[in-house]
């Protein structure tokens, strides 16, 4: 019976991992899949803002990935979003005071500081859609992470969503693919 057990055991964890290594191809092919599609709107969440509040590097490339969309005619208008860090900035505006810097016009930056977490992001942005008027956008984030963030859009009813990824990678990744994995089907 204990034989049993263990083999029943080794089974279910085999299968786990096959079904995190089939996710984990998906989320990541998805995530680098960037079709150059055009929208009303880019949507960059926000990561980390340093203590000094310099922008994270991961953050940096995000906004700079933001910066080629509009640059590229690719979107109207970058709304960025994030929350306040316990490092005390709003990522929000850190996030626009460095695409400001980079010269985007102020009239085509919008910000989102209660955009805490993926879900929340995605709900202040859902609300803003009847006062501007976009059916249409581009998810920024890292590749592990649009997957969900776009599946989080669609369970919401938005399916005209696509998304595009800095080409940016560090051995964080790892760690937040491991995470990305039980965060997708427990949203």
């Amino acid at each position: 019976m204990a034989k049993n057990f263990l083999k029943g055991i080794k089974i279910l964890l085999s299968l786990l991992v096959i079904w995190f290594v089939a996710h984990s191809v998906y989320s990541t092919a998805d995530g680098l899949s960037d079709n150059k599609q055009k929208a009303d709107i880019a949507v960059i969440l926000g990561s980390k803002v340093n203590e000094d509040g310099t922008l994270s590097k991961r953050l940096e490339k995000r906004l700079e990935t933001g910066i080629g969309l509009y640059k590229n005619h690719q979107v109207k208008m970058l709304l960025v979003s994030g929350g306040l860090g316990k490092e005390g900035f709003y990522e929000g505006d850190k996030m626009k005071e460095f695409l400001i810097s980079k010269g985007i016009p102020n009239s085509v930056i919008l910000v989102d500081n209660y955009g805490n977490n993926t879900r929340a992001t995605v709900d202040n942005t859902l609300k803003l859609r009847d006062q501007l008027k976009f059916n249409s956008l581009i998810v920024v984030s890292q590749y592990f992470h649009v997957t969900r963030t776009k599946k989080l859009f669609k369970d919401k009813g938005f399916v005209n969503v696509s998304s595009a990824c800095p080409d940016y990678f560090e051995v964080r990744d790892i760690y937040s693919m491991i995470r990305e994995f039980p965060a997708y089907y427990m949203q």
